[in-house]
Order: C-alpha cells, then sequence, then structure tokens
C-alpha cells in the first residue's frame, strides 16, 4: 500500500523548517561534544605513551615507586646488570629521564622540559630524526630538540633546519642543540630534550651515575618475553617493576585514566554529550507530537495501529540524528585539525570512533523519540475528537 511508504516522519519535520533547523543543530553540538571528548580522551592515551612505543625493548624495568614516566623515581643499575644473567636477554640499556629547565635563546624565558639521557652506542629510541644524529650526542653537551614541541620553547627547529647554530642553557649549564628529532608532546610533556647519558649527568651534577630511571631490556628471541619477564620477577628485588612491552603501555594508560581526573572528566564530558542530544531531540519530537495529536488520532481512529503511528516518530527520530550527526561530524574534522595544530597533539577522527559515535546518535534519538511516544500510546482517539 502506498500509504505505508510515504515518508510522513520527513514531511511533519520539513513542515516546521525552523524547528528541524533548531533540532539539528542541536544534535550536531551534542555530536561535536562527544567527539571531541573521545578525541581528546584518545589523544591523552596515545600521547601518553609516545616513548613507549618508540623505545626499542622487550621487557622495561621500572622503579615500584614511579607512578608515570613523566616524573620516574631512579633505582640502581645494579638491576641490569643483574637481568643479563637471564636466558633469553641479549642486551640491556639504562634511561635517565627528568625534568629539566630550558632557557628559550630568544626570549630568555625559563620552561620545564623533558630531558631523556641515553648511551648514543645504544639503538632504542626510534624517531625521526634520532638514528641519523644519534652518534652527534657524544660531543660534550649536545643534545637534540624535539622539533613537534610546544612554540613557547622558541622557534628552534626552523633554526636548526636552517643551518644554523642554536646554543642555549639547560639548568644552567650552556647547552648546544645539533639536531632536531620528532616526539611530540602529551598532557605531561610540553617539549623534549635528547642527550647522551654522559652530557645528562652533566646536566644533573648531583645525579650519580648509578642511578636510573628506566632499564630497557633488549631479547635475543630464543625464549619468549613473557617467560623473560617471569624470570625476572623471580630474580630481581621488589624494588623494581618488570614488565613486557604491552604491560608497560597499559600501566601508563591506567594511570592517566584512574589515577588522574583527566580521565574522568572526558568520560564525563561524553556522558553530558549524550544527555544534551537525547533533551533536546525528546523536546522536538514531544513538541512536534503534540502539534499533530489530531493528526495521530485520525489514523487511530481509520484503523492504523500504534506500531505505525509509532514508526512515524521514530523515522522522525532517525532522520534528526542523521542530519544532525553530518555538520557535527564537519565541526569536529576542523576543530580536531585547529586543535591538534596548536597542541601538536594526535587528534584524528578514525572510522572506529565515527561509526561508534554515529550509532551511540542514533541510539540517543531513538530512546527519546520512544520517550515521546507515551503521549502517543495513551492516546484514545474519542478524547481528541
Amino acid at each position: 500500500m502506498a500509504h505505508r511508504t510515504a515518508p510522513l516522519g520527513w514531511l511533519q519535520l520539513r513542515h516546521q523548517p525552523l524547528r528541524l533547523l533548531v533540532a539539528s543543530a542541536g544534535i550536531a553540538f551534542a555530536v561535536l561534544l562527544i567527539l571531541m571528548q573521545l578525541g581528546f580522551r584518545s589523544a591523552l592515551f596515545d600521547s601518553a605513551v609516545r616513548y613507549h612505543e618508540r623505545f626499542q625493548f622487550g621487557v622495561a624495568l621500572f622503579s615500584r615507586d614511579s607512578q608515570f614516566i613523566v616524573r620516574p623515581q631512579p633505582f640502581s643499575i645494579q638491576r641490569l646488570y643483574q637481568a643479563l644473567a637471564v636466558e633469553g636477554v641479549a642486551d640491556v640499556s639504562p634511561v635517565y629521564i627528568f625534568q629539566s629547565v630550558w632557557k628559550n635563546p630568544w626570549d630568555h624565558e625559563r620552561r620545564s622540559i623533558y630531558t631523556v639521557g641515553i648511551d648514543p652506542d645504544d639503538d632504542v629510541l626510534h624517531a625521526p630524526g634520532v638514528a641519523e644524529q644519534r652518534t652527534r650526542l657524544r660531543q660534550e653537551d649536545a643534545v637534540l630538540f624535539d622539533a613537534l614541541s610546544r612554540p613557547e620553547h622558541g622557534p628552534v627547529a626552523e633554526h636548526v633546519r636552517a643551518g644554523e647554530a642554536v646554543v642555549t642553557e639547560v639548568n644552567d649549564r650552556e647547552v648546544q642543540v645539533v639536531g632536531v628529532f620528532e616526539m611530540g608532546t602529551s598532557f605531561g610533556i610540553d617539549a623534549s630534550l635528547l642527550t647522551s647519558d654522559t652530557n645528562f649527568l652533566r646536566l644533573f651534577p648531583a645525579r650519580p651515575r648509578d642511578q636510573i630511571d628506566l632499564g630497557l631490556v633488549q631479547l635475543d628471541g630464543s625464549v619468549p618475553a613473557d617467560a623473560v619477564r617471569d624470570r625476572l620477577r623471580a630474580l630481581l628485588p621488589q624494588d623494581v617493576l618488570v614488565m613486557t612491552k604491552p604491560e608497560f603501555i597499559a600501566r601508563e594508560r591506567a594511570y592517566w585514566n584512574a589515577a588522574t581526573p583527566i580521565g574522568y572528566v572526558f568520560a564525563f564530558g561524553v556522558v553530558m554529550g549524550f544527555v544534551v542530544g537525547s533533551i533536546i531531540v525528546y523536546q522536538i519530537l514531544f513538541a512536534d507530537v503534540s502539534d499533530h495529536l489530531h493528526e495521530y488520532a485520525t489514523l487511530r481512529a481509520i484503523g492504523y495501529s500504534n506500531r505505525f503511528v509509532a514508526g512515524i516518530v521514530v523515522q522522525q527520530a532517525v532522520i534528526l540524528a542523521v542530519l544532525g550527526y553530518l555538520p557535527g561530524v564537519a565541526a569536529t574534522v576542523w576543530l580536531y585539525g585547529r586543535a591538534g595544530a596548536a597542541t601538536h597533539l594526535p587528534l584524528a577522527l578514525t572510522w572506529e570512533r565515527g561509526l561508534a559515535v554515529f550509532a551511540l546518535t542514533l541510539v540517543m534519538c531513538a530512546l527519546s523519540g520512544l520517550l515521546a511516544l507515551r503521549k502517543v500510546r495513551a492516546l484514545d482517539p474519542a478524547d481528541v475528537f
């Protein structure tokens, strides 16, 4: 029957274009809010494990007193030497990590900068620019600057790439930037320096060489990483955590998600976006149902079922979901680009996230439509006429 295929829901929405525009804008705002919160939450976790992912190791040693990699607690380098006795261990590499004070060479402002010290002979950090320039770190007081650092630290990368010498102070000690690499910022790191272990200890003269912040254990492949981890846990004292690479990454993510309010705030923002969108859709559909009670009563009086009438309202909800989702996604992509360029955080709309939010938008609109249907279900044509 032709009347069953007529897009009655769309015709009713189109009949009041201003209300349709307001509803679409409201849903678009809810979609934008949800996607931005999810984007920042994903960027939080992805950026927090940049170093974890680019360090080359099978098993990591980390102080049990350390909460996260931005501010680790030192432990004895002897734990690394002890690890060499375990079958399956090919080599070990100490890493020194601490926040130092960077002096902007141009405006002389002092800012905190994440400083990492490694042995230049060890190929332990795979980030763009490190492999080609690692040997330069053997020079005294030489550092590599993260080209993706926050701009407040100065246009270092531009000058270095132009062949100009950049000399400044770190912890009041004169250093030369001999090259740049690319790592990126996070919610805990605004800028990074990479240097040799010897130069690192020059920047922190009170720091003993035998106190390290991270131990990287390379495996020879003869024994699975889980087995090496278990043997190291049995051998080493309880002052260090022994983790495989996935476990080390998961621990850092868990810290930012549970131990800090940031993960909760972003999750709460998603919930608020869902609630705001649901309220907007409900108000629009409820008002539309109230305005068309006589038409719905007429359909009921001539024999149409509650299911058919409900289908019109659900159809409206689905149409509103689509009309609101598309501009919401467009605005999100634009804002991701702007925010990513300003913060150097990994903000990008993935297909998985986009589809998940579209499904969430459909659910949001459908639930609101079902709530608005209560008035139609209780409708008695005799009362209306």
